[in-house]
């Protein structure tokens, strides 16, 4: 795995936690595995670096290239520009980089009608939905997108077919009221950063509904969110409170949050920084669980330690419900041989 310079660097504006005098309470904090980075985040922070290290900066990237401040923060540093829209891109060659939530068909077409060049950083997984809903709407069914509304990829998912071809479902109240042309002719897709238990329940709605709707041959809910809601579940009952490190836009990292809090534990905070932590919520715990949402870096998961370090006598044990070993290659055109 890749994005070293995001995920061991320093960060200069870090300020030390002053150690409490006297004696310290004993902590042990119970470190969730896997948590942090995937493969996909990975590989978009890579698309960025790489970008830079052959064009020279600036490069321009529509949108966070992932839901977390501090990431972008060291990207910008390092020469990135993000934008909204296209139109905050001057005609002066420098390239565009899409972000890993994938974007919807106009935005590349638009890139195109102005000669820009573009690399498209979106996750392999959210690239797979959109092919699925585009194989469905060919097929002559109209798609059900599974999502939150607003969010980036299911803009993106939306994005890939004709108005009026894809509907969005956000949950159960909706799905009972849901009208349908063709309910012979019917198929669901997911944003792949849902909570699993919820996307069962409704998934399972709509086939109570929709007895002949058809579904992907693989779950869309990718993998990295899979895992790290298992990791939460197993540890959750075991701690007096948990802590998620990511940024509050990111899907993936409040489904972990709601994941802790359903499995029983009492006090779940989603934090970016340690600055964050309200330590009058944590006065009393024993037991800390600790987990990073798939767009946060292990140097936050780090300094959140080294903060309770100053406060606590602290120990710490990693509980692993599985290894992941995925890995996404770069788009053609930032591959060694291809740019040299």
């Amino acid at each position: 795995m890749s994005a070293d310079t995001i995920n061991l660097t320093a960060d200069p504006d870090r300020i030390p936690h002053p150690a409490i005098t006297g004696e310290k309470p004993p902590l042990e904090i119970l470190l969730c595995a896997p948590r942090g980075f995937c493969a996909g985040v990975v590989r978009a922070i890579d698309v960025v670096e790489r970008a830079l290290a052959i064009y020279g900066p600036p490069v321009y990237v529509r949108h966070e290239i992932v839901h977390n401040k501090y990431v972008v923060e060291t990207l910008k540093r390092k020469g990135a520009i993000f934008v909204r829209e296209l139109d905050e891109v001057p005609d002066s060659g420098a390239p565009v980089i899409f972000s890993a939530h994938g974007v919807a068909k106009t935005v590349p077409s638009n890139a195109d009608s102005r000669g820009l060049t573009t690399i498209d950083a979106t996750c392999p997984l959210v690239t797979k939905v959109h092919r699925e809903a585009e194989i469905h709407h060919k097929r002559g069914r109209h798609v059900l997108l599974v999502g939150h509304s607003g969010h980036p990829e299911v803009v993106g998912t939306m994005g890939q077919l004709p108005k009026g071809s894809i509907t969005l479902v956000e949950d159960l109240e909706q799905i009972s009221r849901l009208e349908v042309a063709d309910a012979k002719n019917l198929a669901w897709v997911t944003q792949t950063t849902l909570s699993v238990d919820d996307t069962k329940h409704i998934v399972a709605a709509l086939k109570a509904k929709f007895p002949l709707i058809t579904g992907p041959h693989k779950d869309d809910i990718c993998y990295a969110t899979t895992n790290r809601q298992e990791a939460v579940k197993e540890v959750a009952p075991q701690v007096d409170a948990l802590i998620v490190v990511g940024s509050s836009n990111s899907s993936n990292s409040q489904r972990l949050r709601e994941v802790a809090e359903r499995a029983g534990c009492p006090i779940t905070r989603l934090v970016l920084r340690a600055e964050e932590i309200d330590w009058e919520a944590f006065g009393n715990i024993r037991r800390l669980g600790l987990t990073a949402g798939a767009s946060a870096p292990e140097v936050l998961v780090e300094e959140i330690i080294d903060a309770f370090a100053a406060r606590y006598d602290v120990s710490v044990d990693q509980v692993s419900v599985t290894v992941e070993d995925m890995s996404f290659p770069l788009p053609r055109e930032l591959r060694s041989e291809a740019a040299e």
